[in-house]
């Protein structure tokens, strides 16, 4: 199974775990999807696998420029 993305809906209602802001749709480095943190002050990715995110505060990953949105 590949992954997939997430409907515009299901972005809507999830939020970060770690910060509470909404989580927009990017890219990581390695071309997989992730969902992104859209707190300024600490923005994290986290993955989504076989079209689920991981909303996980250990799975979470500080963008660097790695995670494009």
């Amino acid at each position: 199974m590949t992954d997939e993305p997430l409907e515009p809906w299901v972005r809507e209602v999830l939020r970060c775990p770690v910060t509470g802001a909404p989580l927009v749709a990017g890219t990581a480095a390695d071309g997989s999807p992730v969902l992104v943190s859209s707190d300024p002050a600490r923005p994290l990715a986290y993955p989504v696998r076989d079209g689920v995110p991981v909303l996980l505060a250990e799975e979470a990953r500080p963008v660097d420029g790695s995670a494009q949105q």
